[in-house]
């Protein structure tokens, strides 16, 4: 691995393969030392620019992923690209949307959906994962069943 993050920053979540990602609210100011090389920004609404490349998946606070399919495949990319870059996923404050597409990623990495919310809530924020539906939608994405938006 490559330009990946210090495993003791703030936000950094290590997965079972070696790559890491960092989670983060977006109301904060960016932390100190390296900027990612590519963003996903999970909010309702366009963010503003950043220097560094970036997608946003329409997902509005305290709900799911406006477009399933289209949230498989962004944070399919965000798995496979953290392994040569440094790759952040970012809402507003951190917890819900950022903790719920953390657990997606880290079912992708090959941890049980079931297991994947207690993992990220014990390695990155034990409050991530703030509803019952982005709960349910960790287990759905496991199933690659797309749901219903909620």
């Amino acid at each position: 691995m490559t330009a990946t993050w210090d495993p003791d920053a703030p936000g950094v979540l290590e997965l079972p393969s070696g790559r890491r990602l960092r989670g983060r609210a977006l109301r904060r100011p960016l932390p100190p030392g390296p900027e990612p090389a590519f963003a996903v920004r999970l909010l309702g609404t366009e963010p503003p620019q950043v220097p560094w490349a970036s997608c946003r998946l329409h997902w509005p606070d305290f709900r799911l992923p406006a477009d399933r399919a289209q949230a498989r495949e962004v944070l399919g990319e965000a798995w496979a690209r953290e392994e040569s870059e440094r790759v952040e996923i970012a809402c507003a404050g951190g917890r819900g949307r950022t903790g719920t597409a953390l657990a997606c990623v880290a079912v992708l990495d090959g941890i049980p959906a079931g297991e994947a919310v207690a993992f990220v809530r014990r390695h990155y924020d034990p409050h991530a994962i703030e509803t019952p539906w982005q709960r349910r939608h960790v287990r759905r994405f496991a199933e690659g069943r797309p749901g219903r938006s909620g």
